[in-house]
C-alpha cells in the first residue's frame, strides 16, 4: 500500500484534527472520523506523523512528552519522523489520547483549559496528571469517567 503525505490542521471543533489539502478526501483524517471501521482500518495501517504534533500541540505538551506517552523512544521518535509515519500500537495510543482530549474540551471551555486540566496532577490519579494516568485503556477510561460525572450530577 502506497502512503501519501498530507498535511493536518488543527481544529477541535470537528473533532481533534482535519486535513487542509483541497485536493484530498474531506474528512479523511483518523482523528475528526466518527466511523470506527474506518479508524480501526487508519490506525491498523498507521497514522501519519501529522497527527501526532497536532495532538502534541492541542495538548501543549514537548514533542519528547507526547513521544513518551504514546510509548516511544527518542531514537524511534526519531525514526518515525523520518518515515512520517507511527506503527499501529503508536496509532492506537495516540487516538486514546485524542479520544481523551476530545472528552476533556466537551467539559471545559476551551482548548487551552483542557489541556490545563490533562497536564495538573490530580488527586483522583494518586496526583499523577491525567494524560500520565491514561497510558492505558483503563486509565483512559478513569479519565473520562471522572470528566464526565458532573455531567450525570455525580460529585468528582
Amino acid at each position: 500500500m502506497k502512503r501519501v503525505m498530507r498535511e493536518y490542521k488543527v481544529s477541535p471543533v470537528e473533532g481533534y484534527a482535519r486535513e487542509s489539502l483541497q485536493e484530498t478526501d474531506p474528512g479523511s483524517s483518523v482523528l475528526n472520523e466518527p466511523e470506527a471501521a474506518y479508524v480501526v482500518n487508519r490506525v491498523r495501517d498507521g497514522l501519519p506523523f501529522e497527527e501526532f504534533h497536532a495532538l502534541q500541540e492541542m495538548l501543549g505538551v514537548t514533542e519528547e512528552k507526547m513521544g513518551a506517552l504514546v510509548g516511544m523512544s527518542r531514537a524511534t521518535l526519531h525514526r518515525r519522523k523520518k518515515s512520517g509515519f507511527l506503527d499501529r500500537s503508536e496509532s492506537d495510543r495516540l487516538v486514546r489520547y485524542a479520544r481523551v482530549f476530545q472528552t476533556a474540551l466537551n467539559f471545559c471551555e476551551n482548548e487551552e483549559a483542557a489541556a490545563h486540566w490533562l497536564n495538573r496532577p490530580a488527586m483522583a490519579f494518586g496526583y499523577e496528571t491525567p494524560l500520565d494516568y491514561a497510558d492505558t485503556e483503563i486509565g483512559a477510561r478513569e479519565v473520562e469517567a471522572l470528566i464526565t460525572r458532573p455531567e450525570y450530577g455525580v460529585a468528582t
